[in-house]
């Protein structure tokens, strides 16, 4: 009796794991206004945030956490793309702020994260 070789079925297996898919993929920003670490010119300015996956435009939330850490829920803007969020945000002052998000994505997974930047006033 000839024994099979379940070497070609692992090595299957090991690349597709070290594929990223898709559809195993949380909602990652691949750019972003305001970008991370990075200042803009206040005191208002549009926020753009692009994902590498279709997200829930209803069910996303921004949150900016200005400098003195108190927290101010931002209104989106009616989504125009599948993946991105937009919205403005305005009377802010110079310093340090972070942007809280948290959206949905198509994989069913809430993602999350910070967005820290600096804000001068020109």
């Amino acid at each position: 009796m000839r024994r099979r070789n379940s070497y070609p079925g692992l090595l299957m297996a090991l690349i597709l794991s070290l594929i990223p898919g898709r559809l195993l993929a949380h909602a990652i920003i691949v750019e972003s206004t305001p970008a991370m670490n990075g200042v803009v010119n206040g005191p208002a300015f549009e926020v753009k945030l692009r994902f590498n996956a279709r997200i829930d435009g209803s069910r996303s939330k921004l949150t900016l956490i200005s400098p003195d850490g108190a927290t101010h829920p931002v209104r989106l803007a009616e989504q125009s793309s599948p993946d991105l969020l937009l919205a403005k945000v305005s009377d802010l002052v110079a310093g340090k702020y972070q942007l809280h998000w948290q959206v949905l994505a198509s994989d069913g997974h809430i993602t999350q994260g910070n967005i820290p930047f600096s804000v001068v006033i020109p």
